[in-house]
Protein backbone atom coordinates (compact mmCIF):
# COMPACT_ATOMS: atom_id res chain seq x y z
CA UNK A 1 0.00 0.00 0.00
CA UNK A 2 1.12 3.37 -1.10
CA UNK A 3 2.06 5.67 1.99
CA UNK A 4 -0.55 8.39 0.73
CA UNK A 5 -3.30 6.00 0.69
CA UNK A 6 -2.55 4.64 4.18
CA UNK A 7 -2.82 8.19 5.04
CA UNK A 8 -5.89 9.36 3.63
CA UNK A 9 -7.29 5.74 5.86
CA UNK A 10 -5.81 6.92 9.01
CA UNK A 11 -6.96 10.84 8.06
CA UNK A 12 -10.52 9.28 7.55
CA UNK A 13 -10.60 7.03 10.45
CA UNK A 14 -9.55 9.85 12.80
CA UNK A 15 -11.75 12.28 11.64
CA UNK A 16 -15.21 10.05 11.38
CA UNK A 17 -14.92 9.06 15.26
CA UNK A 18 -13.09 12.25 16.50
CA UNK A 19 -10.11 9.85 17.67
CA UNK A 20 -7.56 13.48 18.25
CA UNK A 21 -8.75 16.99 19.90
CA UNK A 22 -6.30 19.70 20.10
CA UNK A 23 -3.00 19.25 22.59
CA UNK A 24 -3.41 15.47 22.97
CA UNK A 25 -0.32 13.26 23.64
CA UNK A 26 -1.16 10.21 21.49
CA UNK A 27 1.32 7.05 23.08
CA UNK A 28 1.78 4.10 20.35
CA UNK A 29 2.47 0.79 21.69
CA UNK A 30 5.23 -0.52 19.27
CA UNK A 31 6.45 -3.91 19.51
CA UNK A 32 8.81 -3.78 16.57
CA UNK A 33 5.98 -5.39 14.14
CA UNK A 34 5.11 -3.88 10.48
CA UNK A 35 1.03 -2.71 12.35
CA UNK A 36 3.01 -0.66 14.95
CA UNK A 37 5.85 0.61 13.00
CA UNK A 38 3.13 1.61 10.50
CA UNK A 39 0.93 3.16 12.04
CA UNK A 40 3.60 5.15 14.25
CA UNK A 41 4.72 6.53 10.65
CA UNK A 42 1.36 7.44 9.59
CA UNK A 43 0.75 9.67 12.71
CA UNK A 44 3.79 11.30 12.49
CA UNK A 45 2.99 11.76 9.12
CA UNK A 46 -0.54 12.89 9.67
CA UNK A 47 1.01 15.26 12.70
CA UNK A 48 2.74 17.60 9.59
CA UNK A 49 -0.63 18.47 8.44
CA UNK A 50 -3.65 17.97 10.81
CA UNK A 51 -5.21 21.21 12.08
CA UNK A 52 -5.34 19.85 15.68
CA UNK A 53 -1.72 19.84 17.02
CA UNK A 54 -0.94 16.66 18.79
CA UNK A 55 2.14 15.38 20.60
CA UNK A 56 3.52 11.36 19.68
CA UNK A 57 5.70 9.14 21.96
CA UNK A 58 6.16 5.37 21.06
CA UNK A 59 5.90 2.73 23.85
CA UNK A 60 7.84 -1.10 24.17
CA UNK A 61 6.92 -3.03 26.96
CA UNK A 62 9.82 -4.86 27.12
CA UNK A 63 8.88 -8.50 28.55
CA UNK A 64 12.06 -9.27 29.75
CA UNK A 65 13.30 -12.03 27.91
CA UNK A 66 16.71 -12.66 27.10
CA UNK A 67 18.26 -11.13 23.94
CA UNK A 68 16.04 -9.03 23.27
CA UNK A 69 16.96 -5.98 22.01
CA UNK A 70 14.94 -2.20 20.64
CA UNK A 71 18.01 -0.42 19.32
CA UNK A 72 16.11 -0.51 16.00
CA UNK A 73 12.92 0.72 17.49
CA UNK A 74 14.93 3.72 19.00
CA UNK A 75 16.74 4.67 15.66
CA UNK A 76 13.42 4.74 14.32
CA UNK A 77 12.22 6.62 16.26
CA UNK A 78 15.30 9.21 16.74
CA UNK A 79 15.19 9.45 12.74
CA UNK A 80 11.49 10.70 12.61
CA UNK A 81 11.76 12.61 16.17
CA UNK A 82 9.33 11.07 18.28
CA UNK A 83 10.31 10.02 22.06
CA UNK A 84 10.83 6.40 22.76
CA UNK A 85 10.35 4.90 25.94
CA UNK A 86 10.78 0.66 26.63
CA UNK A 87 9.06 -0.31 29.53
CA UNK A 88 10.98 -3.13 31.51
CA UNK A 89 8.64 -5.53 33.16
CA UNK A 90 9.58 -9.45 33.98
CA UNK A 91 6.62 -10.66 32.28
CA UNK A 92 8.34 -13.54 30.77
CA UNK A 93 9.65 -14.97 33.20
CA UNK A 94 6.81 -14.84 34.91
CA UNK A 95 5.28 -16.87 32.04
CA UNK A 96 7.96 -19.16 31.76
CA UNK A 97 8.15 -19.89 35.17
CA UNK A 98 4.73 -20.77 35.21
CA UNK A 99 4.37 -22.35 31.91
CA UNK A 100 7.45 -24.61 32.22
CA UNK A 101 7.80 -23.49 28.37
CA UNK A 102 10.57 -21.56 26.02
CA UNK A 103 9.77 -18.61 24.36
CA UNK A 104 11.37 -17.91 21.61
CA UNK A 105 13.29 -14.24 21.60
CA UNK A 106 11.94 -12.06 19.13
CA UNK A 107 14.66 -11.18 16.27
CA UNK A 108 15.94 -7.51 15.63
CA UNK A 109 13.61 -5.49 14.27
CA UNK A 110 14.27 -4.90 10.59
CA UNK A 111 13.18 -1.19 9.63
CA UNK A 112 12.35 -0.24 6.42
CA UNK A 113 13.49 3.32 5.67
CA UNK A 114 9.69 4.84 5.44
CA UNK A 115 11.02 8.58 5.38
Amino acid sequence: MKLQKLLSYVRRAVDDYHMIEEGDKIAVGVSGGKDSICLLIALKHLQRFYPKHFELEAITVSLGLPGAVYDDIQALCDSIGVPYTVVNTDIGQIILKKEKKKIPVPSALKCVKAL
